[in-house]
C-alpha cells in the first residue's frame, strides 16, 4: 500500500469498500487496532478485522458504494490524530438481495502515522439516524 497521510485516509477506505476489499480494509487497521463495524461486528486486531470485512463484503456490502461527505482531522499530537468522515452508501443490501435506500454513515477513527503509513488504532464505523 502507498504511504498514506490522515486527509488521505477516508479516499483508501471508500476506494477499498467499494471494491470489496477486506484486505485493503483491514490493511487501513493497525495490526494490534481494533474495529467496530457497520453491522456491530468488533475486531480486535488487522486478522480478525479482515474476517470482519470480509464477511460484509459477501453479504449486505457485495454491492455498496461510499460517496463522501464532510469530514475533518483533529490532530492529537506527533503522528496521531482523530478522523470523523461523513458518507453516504448506496447498493447495500438486504438479507433476500434488495437494495436498501440509502443512508448515511459516519467513520470515526484514531489514526497513527508512522514510517510513512496511516493505520487506524480505532476504527468505528456507524449508521446515522
Amino acid at each position: 500500500m502507498p504511504p498514506l497521510r490522515f486527509d488521505d485516509y477516508p479516499r483508501a477506505f471508500a476506494f477499498a469498500f467499494g471494491a470489496q476489499d477486506a484486505a485493503a480494509l483491514a490493511a487501513l487497521v493497525a495490526p494490534a487496532g481494533s474495529l467496530h463495524s457497520l453491522t456491530g461486528l468488533w475486531a480486535e486486531g488487522r486478522a480478525a478485522a479482515e474476517a470482519a470485512f470480509a464477511a460484509e463484503c459477501r453479504g449486505i456490502f457485495a454491492r455498496a458504494r461510499l460517496v463522501t461527505g464532510k469530514g475533518s482531522v483533529l490532530p492529537l499530537g506527533p503522528g496521531l490524530a482523530l478522523l470523523r468522515q461523513r458518507f453516504v452508501i448506496t447498493g447495500a443490501l438486504t438479507g433476500t438481495g434488495e437494495e436498501l435506500p440509502r443512508f448515511g454513515a459516519m467513520l470515526v477513527a484514531v489514526l497513527q502515522a508512522e514510517n510513512e503509513t496511516c493505520e487506524a488504532l480505532s476504527l468505528t464505523f456507524t449508521a446515522l439516524a
